[in-house]
């Protein structure tokens, strides 16, 4: 069982649920796709959620998707889960909801969200497929998800824009090598471009007439990381909708969910359903 997560959690399985049945909806009258449903983070099954629910268990995105019965089923579910422990516990656990057409395989995400890519590069005529991409942290590598471009494709992702990245972004730009390597990976820019994005450079006169200069952080960098994240994402899809912000306990922003499609109408869907989401949280009205 993954014992991670608090009321975020549920709260992004129950978007991509109600995204996935309206999706399914919509292919019901399109017997001629063959739809493909892929997992990039499946986890065992079951998670363990710290906060006040109904039921302290949930279950996971994975057992969810194959759950759906109505209006039609996807052809494949393709689950992909690192921990080879934890994609056996969820083979198990999906084998009593559904065993045609479910497959569990302990690979890293990174390579089997290229090998979609391949796979669809040749037979998109045919298949369309839902991702969902939710890592814990910086494990999604950018050029993993730029091969997805110009792909039937709508991809749900998660982006941790309040944890890995923003604590690397140190307070005074120093960052080690073995970070800045990380970073320009998550983003697909270079080193120069991350501190011209998220560091300003003040120049001083000290009392002794000496020049100084202070490297300081911006301080909105996690919204920063979302617009930048999400202008890479533009690089790849034509559409991505509004991000649903996930908090933790203390209303501290962790991560940014949002849609990457190429198609306008599942980006419209996707907003209705996280504005809808939104006003059942806050009770406020989001436009």
């Amino acid at each position: 069982m993954n014992k991670f997560g608090g009321i975020w959690t549920f709260e992004k399985i129950r978007i991509l649920e109600k995204y996935a049945k309206a999706y399914l909806e919509i292919m019901k009258d399109r017997p001629y796709w063959k739809l493909i449903y892929f997992d990039g983070f499946a986890g065992s099954g079951d998670i363990e959620v710290d906060g006040v629910m109904d039921d302290n268990i949930i279950h996971g995105a994975a057992k969810k998707i194959v759950s759906i019965q109505e209006p039609r089923l996807f052809d494949i579910y393709y689950f992909v889960e690192l921990n080879k422990k934890k994609a056996d516990s969820l083979k198990v656990t999906l084998d009593q909801v559904r065993k045609s057409g479910v497959f569990v395989v302990s690979e890293d995400c990174n390579k089997k969200l290229i090998d979609l890519a391949n796979f669809l590069s040749i037979n998109g005529k045919t298949y369309k497929a839902l991702a969902f991409v939710d890592p814990c942290g910086m494990e999604v590598n950018w050029n993993s998800v730029a091969r997805l471009k110009n792909m039937p494709v709508d991809l749900w992702i998660l982006v941790p824009t309040g944890l890995g990245p923003n604590r690397m972004l140190t307070r005074n730009g120093e960052i080690p090598d073995s970070w800045f390597s990380k970073l320009e990976k998550f983003f697909g820019i270079s080193k120069e471009l991350i501190m011209s994005t998220f560091y300003t450079k003040l120049e001083t006169i000290d009392l002794f007439g000496e020049k100084r200069i202070e490297v300081l952080k911006n301080t909105k960098a996690i919204e920063k990381i979302k617009q930048l994240y999400t202008n890479k994402i533009k690089e790849v899809f034509k559409f991505v909708s509004n991000p649903y912000e996930l908090e933790n306990s203390t209303h501290c922003i962790m991560y940014h969910f949002f849609l990457a499609s190429n198609n306008k109408t599942a980006v419209t869907i996707a907003n209705d359903i996280i504005r809808k989401t939104k006003n059942e949280k806050y009770g406020t009205n989001f436009n």
